[in-house]
């Protein structure tokens, strides 16, 4: 069933991006090897959980509906017994997702990235506005809006803070980053100055070239960046994220939490799953699958709203991350009490 749905999402995507590698000129052992395969890692991992849970839909179905599921408990095989293998099963499938989702996938997103960025689109996107960096202790800088098209940004301000105290200002009305000479060009320049006496001192310059401690990375983050890292370069990006002053640091600490909770998740499904199929009822098959994909739709709305929470009203990024499970888990063991014995 993964190996469909990925076949179908290869389908879409070359018919979503084929004007884009045509343009390119990339080679086309590259596009099967850099790119889709993958391409293949990646949306893989991303819907085994609910794959798996409608395999184990399906199969239990059917079981069922053609009366094992009555017969094994006919014969004194308790419920307990039967669900056994099940979960041993999403077990070594827990493990093989997490070494996937921690190990292998960050590395084959790697590889499609840096295919991505050399042939199909712009490395960089900039979502934040009023964006502050602490390029260095002491020294903020700040841009009301960064272009990475143009490496520029408008509204440009640089602060240097000693002991508590304004000591330097820089205000601006842009700032350009030479990428070659790794120079800033500083445009209409206010700099004040505040003496140890108190005094300010204002001096005006129309143009300065300068070099700071920061690049246009620092203001642009690459696409996709975070599912590009390994577990722990994933930490340590957080960590220079939120020092900086990065206003994305939730959508960071999902990405590094999900990694955890989605393979995890399977365990509830498979619960779920196996109370809602093991009973044999008028609709058969085809109504299982449709509760299935009903509960399916209702565990991603779930993950949503719970991760939008967490990147725009402040909410725990790890909490947002394991509530549908925890949620769903009380839904799984409603399920099981009330499933036929």
């Amino acid at each position: 069933m993964i190996l469909a749905f990925v076949i179908i999402a290869v389908v879409f995507d070359i018919s979503e991006n084929i004007d884009e590698l045509l343009k390119s000129r990339a080679p086309w052992y590259k596009i099967i090897t850099d790119y889709y395969l993958n391409f293949c890692f990646y949306f893989g991992t991303l819907l085994s959980s609910f794959i798996i849970f409608l395999t184990i839909i399906w199969f239990t179905s059917k079981l069922a509906q053609q009366s094992e599921i009555i017969a094994m408990l006919s014969g004194g095989i308790s419920y307990r017994r039967i669900i056994r293998p099940y979960f041993i099963a999403s077990g070594i499938l827990v493990a093989i997702l997490l070494l996937l989702t921690h190990v292998v996938v960050p590395r084959a997103n790697r590889v499609k990235y840096n295919f991505e960025v050399e042939f199909m689109r712009d490395p960089l996107t900039v979502a934040e506005r009023n964006v502050h960096r602490e390029i260095e202790p002491g020294t903020i800088a700040y841009f009301f809006a960064f272009h990475p098209e143009t490496n520029s940004g408008d509204n440009f301000s640089l602060e240097t803070w000693k002991d508590g105290k304004l000591k330097r200002k820089i205000m601006a009305s842009n700032a350009v980053y030479d990428i070659e000479k790794k120079i800033w060009t500083i445009n209409s320049a206010v700099i004040r100055n505040f003496g140890e006496d108190g005094k300010e001192y204002v001096e005006m310059r129309s143009r300065m070239d300068t070099t700071l401690n920061m690049d246009d990375q620092d203001f642009g983050l690459r696409a996709e960046i975070s599912g590009a890292m390994t577990w722990s370069e994933l930490n340590n990006f957080i960590e220079e994220q939120r020092l900086g002053g990065s206003g994305r640091v939730a959508q960071f600490e999902i990405e590094k939490y999900n990694r955890t909770a989605g393979p995890f998740s399977i365990f509830v499904l498979t619960l779920i799953g196996v109370s809602i199929a093991s009973r044999k009822q008028r609709g058969g098959t085809g109504l299982h699958l449709m509760l299935a994909v009903i509960i399916g739709f209702v565990f991603v709305f779930i993950s949503r709203m719970t991760t939008v929470s967490a990147m725009n009203l402040g909410f725990s990024a790890s909490l947002a991350v394991w509530i549908p499970n925890v949620l769903f888990a009380f839904v799984g063991l409603f399920l099981y009490r009330r499933a036929q014995k």
